[in-house]
């Protein structure tokens, strides 16, 4: 495999990670931890940002306002049964998810989950590397590389699984300050 190839899916992964983290609830509003919510429309599933607009007024809240009023009940029922760790009010025209004050314990507690997630990627970058590095080999048996152009492509597979552990560090880094500083 290239290292391009090599590095895209790394990149994958810290892709998937930065997703993860913005689905943690931080204090702050954040209108994607609603991205998995779905609204039983007219009998078919239809994401939340698809059938209303979703606004963030405040810094701890936020404001979905279905398109047709009619369906304002089933939004708020999709939410609930998303238990994304809001409850939702519903005051006829809009609804509201108000995001309580983190408590220290819980930025803590949000803190070793993001920290478990970042381990979970670093696994998976280094899995994408053992896999690789198996292939190298694989092409040194079966004389379809030289011993040098195995030894190099090792490095340029270790140089992007340490480019990629990095940017995880950082990205990490980054979620735990956004956490600890709300």
């Amino acid at each position: 495999m290239s290292a391009e190839n090599i590095e895209n899916e790394m990149q994958e992964v810290i892709d998937r990670l930065e997703t993860n983290y913005s689905e943690v609830r931080a204090g702050r509003a954040n209108p994607a931890i609603l991205n998995k919510v779905n609204v039983d429309y007219y009998g078919t599933p239809t994401p939340i940002n698809q059938i209303a607009s979703i606004a963030v007024p405040e810094a701890r809240q936020i404001v979905v306002s279905p398109w047709e009023k009619s369906i304002l009940n089933k939004v708020y029922q999709a939410i609930e049964a998303a238990n994304v760790g809001i409850n939702p009010m519903n005051d006829g025209t809009v609804i509201r998810l108000i995001f309580p004050e983190l408590t220290e314990e819980r930025r803590n507690e949000l803190s070793k989950d993001i920290k478990k997630m970042a381990e979970e990627a670093k696994i998976a970058v280094r899995a994408i590397r053992g896999d690789e590095m198996k292939d190298a080999k694989n092409q040194l048996k079966d004389k379809a590389i030289s011993e040098d152009e195995e030894k190099a492509l090792e490095d340029k597979i270790q140089k992007a699984t340490d480019k990629f552990i990095d940017i995880i560090d950082q990205v990490t880094d980054k979620k735990v300050k956004e956490i600890m500083t709300v």
